[in-house]
C-alpha cells in the first residue's frame, strides 16, 4: 500500500466499507479523489476527512451535517470549524441523552410488565 495515496479498493478495506459506501460519499461531495482514467486515488486529505466522516457517523450526524461542517473547513479555517463542531456536539450529546431517558424508560416499561406477566403465571 503506498504512503501518499490508496487506492479505490484499499479506501474500502482500510475502512471497511462497500463500494457503494465509498461512491456515494464521492457523488455527495464528502470526497473528491484524484482520478486517473477510470481508477480513483484517495489521499491523505481524503482518508482523513474519510476518519471524521466514519466518527460523524458514530457520534450520530446526518451526512449533511458533516458535509456542511467539512465545507466550514474549506471556506472559514480551523478555529470557525472547532467553533462549529462545539455547537453541533452539544446539539448531539442532547439528543443523545434525550434517547437515552427513553430508553431507560421504555426498559423500565417492559421489566415491569415483563414481571407482572411472570407472576401472574405463578
Amino acid at each position: 500500500m503506498s504512503d501518499t495515496r490508496l487506492s479505490f479498493k484499499e479506501m474500502c478495506a482500510r475502512f471497511d466499507v462497500t463500494p457503494r459506501t465509498l461512491r456515494y460519499y464521492e457523488y455527495i461531495e464528502l470526497l473528491q479523489p484524484e482520478r486517473e482514467g477510470r481508477s480513483r486515488w484517495y489521499h491523505p486529505r481524503e482518508v482523513a476527512r474519510m476518519t471524521l466522516i466514519l466518527r460523524g457517523r458514530r457520534f450520530g450526524f446526518s451526512l449533511e451535517e458533516i458535509r456542511q461542517w467539512l465545507l466550514i473547513y474549506e471556506e472559514q479555517g480551523t478555529r470557525p470549524q472547532l467553533e462549529a463542531w462545539i455547537g453541533m456536539a452539544d446539539r448531539q450529546l442532547a439528543a443523545l441523552h434525550r434517547q437515552q431517558a427513553e430508553l431507560e424508560e421504555t426498559i423500565a416499561d417492559l421489566r415491569k410488565l415483563r414481571d407482572e406477566t411472570a407472576a401472574s403465571l405463578n
